[in-house]
């Protein structure tokens, strides 16, 4: 096991499905290339958005196309680059495996075995060519009673075959669920934990 604590159960996680807005392409973004039970919560007062209807089709498919590889979500409307400079530690069987992955560098990173999109290459064979994606968002969401707009982290389960796990639990495909700190997320069958930590994150 690793050696962090998980996120203070006591916060309340935001959990949201994605508008039909169409965002921003993959490979529109700015920055470079990159690296405990899950409680409800509420969805937070950011409104939802709203399909957009102007591009549909080949059109649209056309749109959100990187490397030849149409992907499977677009950003949304509210995607930001955070401010904090969040990191992602890789553990296999308690050790760490590498160097973390500094995620604050673009607003999206998308998980997968197609190395064309990934940003963060998954290889085990349970996962998808396109798994998950950690999005940063600006949304606004009532904290100890007091509403706060910052850019927050969230991951979201791209439909893969064997599922993305947040503390042991299975996210629900389709829906962008907040991430704290600490949190440990794992793809399908793989032994590989990703615990999200920031460059002022206590280590013990």
């Amino acid at each position: 096991h690793t050696v962090f604590n998980m996120a203070d159960s006591g916060r309340e996680r935001d959990y949201e499905r994605p508008g039909g807005g169409t965002g921003v392409p993959l490979d529109q973004r700015d920055g470079g290339p990159s690296a405990s039970a899950l409680s409800p919560g509420d969805r937070g007062t950011v409104p939802r958005e709203h399909a957009n209807y102007e591009t549909s089709g080949l059109l649209a498919k056309e749109s959100n196309t990187f490397n030849g590889v149409v992907l499977k979500w677009h950003e949304p409307l509210d995607a930001k680059l955070p401010e904090e400079r969040w990191r992602l530690y890789v553990f296999k069987d308690g050790h760490p495996l590498e160097d973390p992955f500094h995620v604050h560098r673009q607003s999206a990173y998308l998980f997968g075995r197609d190395r064309r999109v990934a940003d963060i290459p998954v290889d085990h064979p349970s996962c998808s060519s396109q798994h998950a994606v950690l999005q940063f968002r600006l949304t606004e969401k009532r904290e100890d009673g007091v509403k706060t707009q910052r850019v927050r982290p969230y991951i979201m389960d791209l439909g893969s075959t064997n599922c993305t796990y947040l503390n042991s639990e299975k996210v629900e495909p389709q829906r962008y669920v907040e991430l704290f700190e600490r949190d440990v997320i794992k793809f399908g069958y793989s032994s590989r934990e990703y615990v999200l930590l920031h460059d002022k994150s206590a280590t013990k």
